[in-house]
């Protein structure tokens, strides 16, 4: 299993908005993610600067690479781009975290 961290970032005062987009988030989404080899997805919010923090553990870098392509994928990212910073293709800008401690 790969563990991955990144954050993101939400515009300011959008968190309960982005809160409730999650609830309940697409059923077709979670099968997605699912079918693509994740496990354990957790998304954290930082409110001093509207950073979310995001963990997740995948099967394989290829299968986490390729749910971009889905087209529900890109709907989600069309969907949250008016409250989070996004990228021209709408994905979230997200920073890749190193990982420096790990206790299994």
């Amino acid at each position: 299993m790969i563990r991955k961290a990144f954050k993101m970032k939400l515009y300011p005062n959008q968190m309960v908005e982005y809160i409730n987009r999650h609830n309940p988030i697409w059923n077709d989404l979670i099968i997605t993610l699912k079918n693509h080899g994740v496990h354990n997805y957790n998304i954290f919010f930082d409110n001093e600067d509207n950073t979310l923090f995001a963990y997740v553990e995948v099967e394989s870098e290829i299968q986490w690479q390729a749910i971009s392509k889905t087209e529900i994928c890109q709907k989600w990212w069309t969907y949250m781009k008016d409250i989070m910073e996004t990228n021209s293709d709408n994905s979230p800008i997200s920073k890749n975290l190193i990982s420096v401690f790990y206790l299994k």
